[in-house]
């Protein structure tokens, strides 16, 4: 009998890509771009080999839009680039939510801003992952911190685009894109996958944005024989666009509201030695992993410290957050930027407890040294 799952080594860019894969992706369009470079390279080897689909476009906003048509066709799709890459596509990842169009975008940090420091880590794109396209649009994040992580993820972000019919972001870093580690590579066909909820019954009364109990509308597939308009536009439940307030107040509040609705299905944090802890350190990717170092030493010194490592950044998990507040511990902030995800930190302590913020932007990542003098610090 074989095993469910193997052990297998892998750089993180590849196990974003073999994860994609095994998700069910099926069509790659992107412009190659450091650090997230290794993820088309695999695409382009293999993709066509599984029956699937793979074309390097001129820049980053053919990539996006052919990611978008792709996915219009019933093809799972995906995209990856970095932090100047994912600038250029805003404008269509605005179209995407608007249009409830599901899709993956990987984005690898690099340095920033402009071209910055190719080939440093840096996390300084969380804010953009959020509230880089213009207007009120659900967004959903996913950030790991190992590359065993970064395959689970990888699925995880693909099922959640396809059931909430919206662009997923999984936001890496150059640490774990270029790392390799061990991954527990499962049998395929013993993941559990999502596909996009679909019509059925009389094509003559579909709406394809009609928004059904769950906000969720079925998507009709290019070539299914539903009659559809996919306008960036505010529109209707039959897609015409439309200048009503009211129509505009109910289509906006349906798009940000099922992923509110249900962020209970998304968020997802974890929490480590939190249980008698003195000082607290919220982390995520490639700085949690010098974090659980520094939070390991604190202990081994006597001060009771612990962490908590969100992978969901977006819906941001308040209730982490709250759960430390009312417990009344200080909290401690490490990230590659000059204070982002801190922001909701502090919004969520609701000033409560204090709020450390401890940034790092020279392109190197944090030692467990840097962090553990702040952790101490905070236990004064």
């Amino acid at each position: 009998m074989k095993k469910p799952v193997e052990m297998r080594l892998m750089q993180g860019n590849e196990a974003c890509a073999q994860a994609a894969v095994d998700a069910g992706v099926r069509f790659f369009a992107g412009y190659p771009i450091t650090p997230s470079t290794e993820i088309a390279e695999w695409m382009a080897a293999r993709l066509p080999a599984m029956g699937g689909k793979f074309i390097q476009m001129e820049d980053e906003i053919a990539s996006i839009s052919a990611v978008i048509g792709a996915s219009l066709t019933g093809a799972k799709a995906m995209t990856a680039t970095s932090g100047p890459g994912f600038s250029l596509m805003q404008e269509s990842i605005g179209y995407a939510c608007m249009t409830e169009i599901p899709c993956l975008i990987v984005n690898v940090q690099r340095g920033g801003p402009s071209t910055g420091r190719p080939t440093a880590p840096a996390q300084g794109d969380v804010m953009q992952a959020r509230w880089g396209t213009h207007g009120d649009h659900p967004a959903i994040v996913l950030s790991p911190w190992s590359v065993d992580e970064t395959y689970y993820l990888t699925v995880k972000a693909v099922n959640l685009a396809e059931k909430f019919r919206t662009p997923v972001v999984l936001l890496l870093d150059e640490v774990i894109a270029h790392l390799r580690e061990d991954v527990r590579k499962p049998d395929p066909r013993k993941l559990k996958l999502v596909e996009r909820p679909r019509p059925g019954g009389d094509r003559s009364g579909f709406k394809p944005f009609g928004g059904e109990a769950d906000q969720i509308p079925p998507i009709a597939d290019i070539g299914m024989g539903y009659r559809c308009n996919y306008t960036g536009l505010v529109h209707d439940e039959a897609g015409h666009p439309t200048n009503s307030p009211e129509i505009t107040d109910r289509l906006i509040r349906r798009l940000t509201g099922k992923v509110e609705a249900r962020k209970d299905e998304i968020i997802h944090w974890e929490e480590t030695m939190l249980e008698d802890a003195e000082v607290a350190v919220l982390a995520y990717g490639c700085t949690a992993r010098p974090a659980m170092r520094a939070v390991r030493t604190a202990r081994a010194k006597g001060l009771k410290a612990g962490l908590v490592r969100p992978t969901t950044l977006w819906p941001f998990p308040d209730r982490a957050v709250e759960k430390i507040a009312d417990r009344g511990i200080p909290v401690l902030v490490p990230e590659m930027n000059l204070g982002q995800l801190v922001l909701e930190v502090e919004r969520a302590a609701a000033g409560r407890v204090p709020v450390k913020r401890l940034s790092r932007v020279d392109g190197q990542l944090f030692t467990p040294d840097e962090i553990l003098e702040a952790v101490m610090g905070m236990g004064d």
